[in-house]
């Protein structure tokens, strides 16, 4: 068992023993306020209740307040395999980008899609599972459509990544509708983080003597990507046509100077796609919307309700 770490001044706790003070007895389940604490748990601290009183009670002795107020709600999803609800499964990453070597690891994004009573129950989802030593992750359906409404690249990626392994009827669906998500968002969102990015890096070159050139690499493959979905209309994950020098930079055979001087370049072609582009101000909030709902229905059936009796 853990140690407890010593409580901070004004933190709010709850006693959990009866207490004897001069003014008669107080309760179990009396609120109040640490004033002193102990140099160590096996003294006591000082807690001073809403009316004025004062009680010494051991680190055993009492909860903190907010961990008091949901003691007793159990780990509901602890009995669900949120993952048997997967509805879209795809490979992302250097082996969907046509960069990966033999040292390169084989993610996985998607989507889950959990049944409507454990949604609506007290319990509540996760916005995302992950299974960090299989290198996956998946965002729950509305999380998903959130972050791919604000041009996220990893989200949108997903969405077009040539390595499908699963895709549920309605996963389908999504990606047959998947350019309501497209629009000059993507202008911000890729151009804004490159650049902040390689703005970084710079600084680490000043300051540490060294970059990460992997990442140095997927700054400019973000940038080769945003361009393309600006003038094309669709979000460009295989980037082989570009391999030779992409890895050229993750292997250092390229110079930082060769390196910012493509940066600039794309940042001025970036800048002209923007001004050129036909994708719409923002992407299609209310298909999106639409989508969702229709997938939130699709949970509701009186045989799946009837099997989730939550206890």
């Amino acid at each position: 068992m853990k140690p407890h770490l010593i409580v901070p001044v004004g933190t709010q706790v709850v006693s959990r023993v009866d207490v004897n003070t001069e003014s008669g007895v107080c309760l179990a389940g009396a609120v109040g306020k640490i004033v002193r604490t102990p140099t160590d748990n096996s003294h006591s601290y000082e807690i001073e209740l809403p009316d004025g009183r004062c009680l010494h009670l051991q680190r055993h002795q009492f909860s903190l307040r907010k961990q008091y107020q949901i003691q007793g709600l159990p780990d509901f999803l602890a009995d669900y395999n949120l993952q048997d609800y997967v509805i879209y499964r795809c490979v992302v990453g250097s082996r969907a980008y046509g960069l990966d070597d033999q040292y390169s690891d084989c993610d996985r994004r998607g989507i889950y899609l959990p049944p409507a009573p454990l949604h609506w129950s007290l319990y509540g989802i996760p916005e995302q599972i992950e299974d960090k030593p299989a290198q996956e992750c998946y965002w729950e359906l509305q999380k998903f459509i959130v972050l791919a409404l604000k041009a996220n690249p990893n989200v949108l990626e997903c969405l077009y990544s040539p390595l499908i392994e699963t895709a549920t009827p309605l996963a389908q669906t999504l990606l047959d509708q998947r350019t309501m998500f497209l629009s000059r968002l993507v202008y911000q969102t890729y151009n804004g983080y490159a650049l902040s990015q390689f703005k970084k890096m710079e600084q680490d070159l000043r300051t540490k003597g060294h970059i990460r050139w992997k990442h140095a690499m997927h700054l400019i493959r973000l940038l080769l990507s945003g361009i393309t979905v600006l003038k094309e209309g669709f979000v460009p994950v295989d980037m082989s046509d570009y391999r030779e020098k992409l890895l050229g930079i993750k292997y250092e055979h390229w110079t930082w100077s060769q390196v910012d001087q493509w940066r600039l370049q794309l940042h001025r072609e970036f800048e002209q796609a923007f001004a050129q582009t036909q994708l719409p101000e923002r992407p299609n909030y209310e298909q999106a919307n639409a989508f969702l709902i229709e997938a939130r229905q699709s949970m509701v059936q009186d045989k799946e309700i009837q099997s989730w009796q939550i206890q």
